[in-house]
Parts: C-alpha cells; structure tokens; sequence
C-alpha cells in the first residue's frame, strides 16, 4: 500500500509530480548519493593497490595516487543514502545471462534493503558493436554502419541489441559516438560512424531510436569535440574555434537529440581551446539543454571529473573537480563516485554550492528512474537468465549488416572469383596476418577484444570463423593454403618466405591484411592506438609487395578500424576489398562477396588516402585544404573518394532537375535525379547529393553531403531520387558566430561519390540573410519511385540549371 508520504511511489501520478514529492523527501545526503555510481569488481584488499579499472577498459594511471588515498567504502557502507549508477555487471568479467542477472539483482537487493528510501539503482552497460558482455552478439563496428549508409538497417540492429540489454536488466547504454572523424590517425576512429556530419547524424539518430525503443536509454558521446586532438593524439587537446565545433562536429549531436530522442549524453575527455568539456557550461547547459531542450541527464566519461584535477589540471583537488562538473550541467558522475561524493553536502553547507544544483541534477536522474519503473516500490528483480544473447535472429541481422558493410574498391582482374568470364581458381593461397584470426573483425569495446584477453582460457565465446575458415567454406571445391607472413604490427619479417612461396605455387593469392583492436597500445586500432601515419601496420605493406612480385595475381583484403594509405598497393592488386571490421559474421561476408554470390554494395564512410603522410584530414575542406595546384609539394588528393564503392555491376546517375532556380533563403527545392543499373546483375547504388555555396562570408568546404539515398535496382531498371532541400539545410556559421541562411548560388551535385558527380547544377537564394536556431530542419527528406518504360522527363526544368561537369 503507499503512504501519503510516498506519493513518489503511485505509477498513476504524473512522473513530475511523482519526482517532486520524493526530492520533498529526500535528504540532502540522499540526493547527492543519486549523482554518483557504483563499479563492483572494482574493490581490492587494503593491502593493495587499488586497481581503478579492472576491465581494462580506460588507461587510469593517473587516478591510482586519488584513489589510493580516498579509501574505498565497502558496498554496503556506499549504498546507505541510496546509488545513481551501478557500473557494468555483466561487462566487467565473463558471466552467462543467468549469472549476470543474479548478480544485478544481488546488487539492488543491497541497495533497496539499506538505504531509507529503497530506490534501485540505473544499471549501464557498453554497447557500441552489440551488447558488450560474454556470448553477446558481436555486430560491425560504427565505422562500418557508416559504410551502409543505410539508417532502417542500423536502426533494426539497436533495436535487437537494445532488447538483448532490457532482457536482463540493463536500463542505459553508452552509445553511440558520434564523434566526427577529423583525423585518420585517430585510434577510436572504428568506433566512428564516418567523417561526415549529415551521415554521423542520419545513422546514429536511428541507432539511438532503435535503442530507445526497447526501453534503453541511449547515451550519445563524446561530447563534444574529441575526435580533433591536435595530431591525433588520444585525450589530446583540440584546436578548435566555435565555428568549427558548431558546423562540423556538434550537428549530430543535436540531431540525436531532438529527432532522435536521445535521454542521454557523456561529456569528451578532451579540452576545446583551453576549456575541457567537463567544466564547459556554455557546452552543457546553455547549447545543449537551453537552445536544443535537451532534458535527460549528462553523465561523465569514466574517471573524467577526477581527470580535471589530474591531467587537465583545472582543479585543485577531487572535490573542487567534482563542484566545477556539476555546476557546468554533469549530472551523474561515473564509474564510481569520487567527486561527487559527501563533501557537497558540505559545500552546501558553506555556501559554495546552491542545493538547487544538486536538486537540478537529481530530478534529472530520478526522472529517468520514474520512467523506468525504479519508483514505483516493492522492487522485484529484473531480466531473463535464460535469454539467447547470440541468437539466430541476432546473427542474420549481424550478417546482413556485414554484407552491406563491405566495400568493393577495385575488382581489378581477378574479381569475381565465380564469373562466366573466367575459369575458377583450383588452388588459392590464403596468406597474410589477419587470415586466420577471427579477432580482426571485431572492435575494441566487443567482449572478445576488450575483456577476454584476460581470461584467455575462454576463447572468443562462441563460433566465429576466420576468412581462411570462410572461403574454405564458400569456395570446397579448391584447395586453399595458408600462410601467415607476419603479424599485424612488429617488423619481422622471418615468415615472408613462407608465404611468397604460397603464393608462388597458387593460382591465386588473397592477402588479409589490417588492424587487430585493442587498447591502449595493445592494438593497432582502438582507444588509445593512435597511428604515427597511415601506412599499413608493422611490415604488412612489405608483405604485398613481396607477394605481388611473385606474378600471381593478388587480391588484397583490408579489415581495418581505419582507413589505410594504399597508394602502393593499389595497382600491384588484382583486386582490392575494404572491410571495416565487420564483426562476427564477417568472415562469410567477406568470402561471399569475394566469390560474387553477394553483389557489393558498401560505400565508403571515410577517404582512402594514396600516401602515408600526406592527407591525415577528409573530404570536408575549404579551397586552401584541396590540393594547391603547386603552392605545397603535398597533394591531398585521395585515392578513393567519401562515398565511393564499386560493384558487380554497373550504374548510371543523369537527367537532373531543379524544381525552382530562384529560392528564398527560407524556402525549398527538389532536386530529382535518374540512377540506372546499366550491367548484367541486380545491385544497389547510393545516390549522393552534395551542395556547395560558391560565395560565402567564410570559408565553406568545397562540397558538402547534403542527402543520400540507397536504391536497389535490377538489370536494366531505373528509379528517380527526389531530394527535398529546405533552404535551412544550407545553414552555416557566420563571422559574427550566428547560424544562417546566406542568399547566393548553390551548386547542386548529384552522383555516385564526392568525386563522381555527373550531374550538376545552380540554384539561387534570394532575400535577406536570415538567422536560424534551434526547430531549423535538420533532414532532407528523400523519395525514391520507379521509373516506366516510356517515360519523357519535363524539359521546363533543364537547360539553363546545368553545368558543364568539367567546370
């Protein structure tokens, strides 16, 4: 029965009035207690160093001298007042779903029957390739979403992987980034959706919706600025100014939010111009929650507030760290409770801290509790112990996922291995480091690559083929050998012999070359393994060199976290294949587009670049970031464009058309376009829409994605793309540091990459500059319909729009 002085607990109140009464309730210890968490597993004997990360998921060094010294509650003792956050149950070690759900539901028992108010507490896990947990379902990485370009397929996987998470209690998932590439260098680049803004923002806002629609609360970071470290570096500082920030890297985050519905958001590491993002209020308050109406909570990077005491140096002690965080808008602290701990019941009592900003933070969070069922008291465990975290739904979709994922650079002469144009290879020397080791196509934050290298007795957790086992699987009938040539990394070069000599005696030699994730240096991608420049790892270049030598032709298969320089490679291949650490079911992905049962469809969500050194930067570049025609020795140019990938067939993109020439700065257009399958086999095409303001009061990059739609054709068949351009969609920053619509021309581009642009034309905007905030539209909607046999375009709408293509 509830009480009149548990009115918080009546599921038939309004959630506001519900969270008022219980903060009425509250004690001042009891609130401050909800702004911290929790990492069981985390605990040592006093006679030991404390070991701040026991997943080894973060590099803490610099916490071990806090936290040596605060001492270390037992879990009981922490929970007296009550628990915001439990960290990571199922994520820390291996368990099964039963013993994970026991575990949780131990934990909360603690909670509920030693704190006064009974409140359970939120439980998080990391979720940015699947539910990160022993025997989960290991998907592609982000980067490889970002090669889909398809925002319904990403949007069904964190449906599948938010279920998976809400059947054995989890509440809250840390993802997705939405980090914007900026730097290839960069080691989290594989946890990146791609390098541009409008792609970043289209698949992660469905990511968030597909994780919010089973009950997990998603949690978009880093924000906001990380992926820009001077030099790639992690943790970095970033040189950046507002402009840059608010056009290039904050348009995600805003999109996640207000179409997206995203309930959470976690601060970056990094600071921006001198200011780290922990403490920046401007950042967290007055953009994000004044100007976007973001009202979910903000919870903190593991150790970041710590952090601003011990590496950005902002703040005098723990304490003062935590005080700075909490007034700039950080509402949860994670993974444990260090800066918001006890002692800002005491900076209220002094007067350093209005108890309505520890209230601000705490209704925030109970909001969230409310809304998931955590007020409502007699609390019963929650999840399924028996729940198929690997299951075959599960491991279609991951497939699926990984075939449209995997990009086809060049087919060359040797792809595909299955065509009526050329007899089938009898015998395939599969050669290279990452041939036969199925941890290559998973990410840093999947279970095998972020925990189980611990507990290496367990294996990988389930079945997950390498690409030797999936070509013997896809091609029985010819005989394939194997050698490993190298490693990843390191310069031994003592099995090239082996593997020339493979290659020598086969008919055929593929070469599975790349990254194997990890962390913080163990690995050649991941957080933490940053490169010095973007040639291939170790002696892996040196390798195909050798091999292509040989005379046997050579296909190249590149599974990586990032894009690598191939300008070397390229033309010595019979064939080139980008995969993007494509997950568990990668190795089939891979052979099935290989042999040609699976017609390639991935686009690239990042540049190729042609030389090592020379072009650690994207598309995205204003006049002086292309190449300067002789003013630098250094050419940027790449050796395959964003949004470039090829196919078993062939496409045709032309007979454009501009609905209106003159638009006013806060009218639309539609821009229609004709994409045809002219080749012998069904495919999809991504149509690419770009713009580009010839003149602008700064610098605007020379063509920028704008809208992009998949279209699935068969042989002979056409379909017309219609973009539905707002003029809101040409906003940008102005001098003053205002967002507006400038009038001017706009050349539209319509094609196939950001370098395949046949059709191209002009649009004028007309009237006065105008401001815009907050509500401006965010999307171009995108219509694609069929075409008749017979059909006659409108001439009205051609001629004097077109530009010559060369021009």
């Amino acid at each position: 029965m509830i009480t009149p002085d548990r009115r918080w607990q009546d599921p038939t109140l309004p959630v506001a009035d519900r969270v008022e009464a219980l903060l009425d309730e509250m004690t001042l210890a009891e609130k401050i207690a909800q702004l911290g968490s929790r990492w069981v597993g985390n605990e040592t004997p006093a006679t030991e160093q404390p070991d701040p990360d026991p997943a080894g998921t973060h590099n803490v060094a610099p916490l071990q001298d806090v936290l040596a010294t605060a001492g270390k509650l037992t879990f009981e003792e922490a929970v007296r007042h009550g628990l915001g956050h439990l960290t990571r149950v199922f994520g820390t070690r291996p368990v099964t779903p039963a013993e994970g759900v026991a575990e949780l539901a131990r934990l909360q028992r603690v909670i509920v029957g030693n704190s006064r108010l009974g409140i359970p507490a939120l439980a998080h896990e990391e979720c940015l390739t699947g539910f990160t947990t022993y025997g989960a379902t290991v998907y592609p990485t982000a980067i490889a979403w970002g090669a889909t370009f398809d925002p319904e397929l990403v949007e069904r996987m964190a449906a599948a992987i938010g279920r998976d998470m809400r059947a054995v209690g989890v509440h809250q998932g840390l993802s997705p980034v939405l980090d914007v590439v900026r730097d290839y260098r960069w080691g989290r680049v594989e946890e990146t959706i791609g390098e541009d803004p409008y792609l970043v923002a289209l698949l992660g806002t469905a990511y968030v919706r597909g994780l919010e629609s089973a009950g997990i609360i998603a949690t978009l970071k880093h924000f906001a600025g990380y992926s820009a470290s001077r030099a790639a570096r992690n943790h970095g500082p970033v040189p950046m100014g507002r402009r840059e920030l608010l056009d290039m890297i904050l348009p995600p985050f805003e999109m996640a939010v207000t179409l997206g519905g995203a309930r959470s958001v976690m601060n970056s590491y990094s600071d921006v111009d001198g200011l780290p993002a922990a403490v920046d209020h401007w950042l967290m308050t007055e953009l994000l929650r004044e100007e976007w109406g973001f009202t979910g909570t903000v919870v903190s990077d593991y150790w970041a507030i710590p952090f601003l005491e011990t590496m950005h140096q902002v703040a005098a002690d723990s304490g003062d760290a935590g005080l700075q965080a909490l007034r700039a808008g950080i509402d949860v602290e994670l993974p444990e409770t260090i800066g918001y701990g006890p002692h800002l019941a005491e900076r209220v009592a002094g007067g350093e801290l209005p108890e309505w900003v520890i209230d601000r933070a705490a209704r925030r969070l109970l909001t969230q509790k409310a809304q998931l069922g955590l007020l409502d008291g007699d609390w019963t465990p929650e999840g399924d112990g028996t729940v198929e975290l690997d299951s075959a739904a599960n491991r279609a979709l991951a497939r699926e996922l990984a075939e449209r994922s995997v990009i086809l650079l060049d087919a060359g002469t040797a792809l595909p291995l299955i065509s009526p144009e050329r007899p089938m290879p009898k015998k395939i020397a599969v050669v290279g480091p990452g041939a036969d080791d199925p941890r290559i196509f998973m990410g840093c934050y999947s279970f095998p690559n972020h925990v189980l290298p611990r507990h290496p007795e367990l294996g990988l957790g389930f079945e997950v083929p390498s690409l030797l086992a999936g070509l013997r699987a896809e091609l029985p009938e010819t005989e394939i050998t194997h050698a490993p040539g190298c490693e990843v990394r390191g310069l031994d070069r003592s099995g090239f012999a082996a593997a020339v000599a493979a290659a020598r005696a086969a008919e055929l030699c593929v070469a599975v070359v790349g990254d194997r994730a990890g962390m913080f240096g163990q690995g050649t991608s991941g957080e933490g393994c940053d490169a010095e420049d973007l040639r291939l790892p170790g002696v892996q270049e040196d390798l195909l060199i050798e091999l292509a030598a040989t005379g046997t032709p050579l296909v190249v298969v590149v599974v990586s976290g990032r894009p690598y320089a191939l300008g070397e490679v390229h033309p010595r291949a019979a064939g080139l294949v980008q995969a993007f650490m494509p997950g568990e079911e990668g190795a089939g992905a891979i052979s099935r587009i290989i042999s040609g049962r699976v017609q390639p469809g991935g686009k690239l969500p990042v540049q190729i670049p042609r030389k090592a050194g020379g072009q650690p930067g994207t598309y995205l570049q204003p006049p002086l970031g292309t190449d300067s025609q002789g003013i630098s020795n250094l050419d940027p140019t790449p050796l395959f464009p964003f949004g470039y990938g090829s196919a078993y067939t062939t496409f045709e993109v032309g007979e454009l058309r501009i609905s209106d020439l003159e638009v006013a700065t806060d009218g639309e257009f539609a821009v229609t376009a004709r994409v045809r399958n002219t080749g012998p086999r069904a495919g999809s095409e991504v149509v690419q829409l770009y713009l580009h303001d010839v003149l602008a009061q700064v610098t605007r990059p020379v063509r920028q994605l704008t809208g992009f739609a998949r279209v699935w054709l068969e042989p002979g068949e056409s379909k017309d793309v219609r973009f539905l351009v707002h003029a809101d969609r040409t906003a940008f920053t102005g001098r003053d540091l205002r967002r507006i619509v400038e009038p001017g021309d706009l050349e539209v581009l319509v094609g196939t990459s950001a370098d395949d642009l046949p059709c191209r034309g002009l649009v004028r905007l007309t009237g006065p500059v105008r401001e815009v905030g907050a509500g401006r539209r965010l999307v171009t909607p995108v219509e694609v319909s069929p075409v008749p046999d017979a059909a006659v375009l409108d001439d009205t709408v051609l001629g004097a729009v077109l530009l010559d293509p060369a021009g």
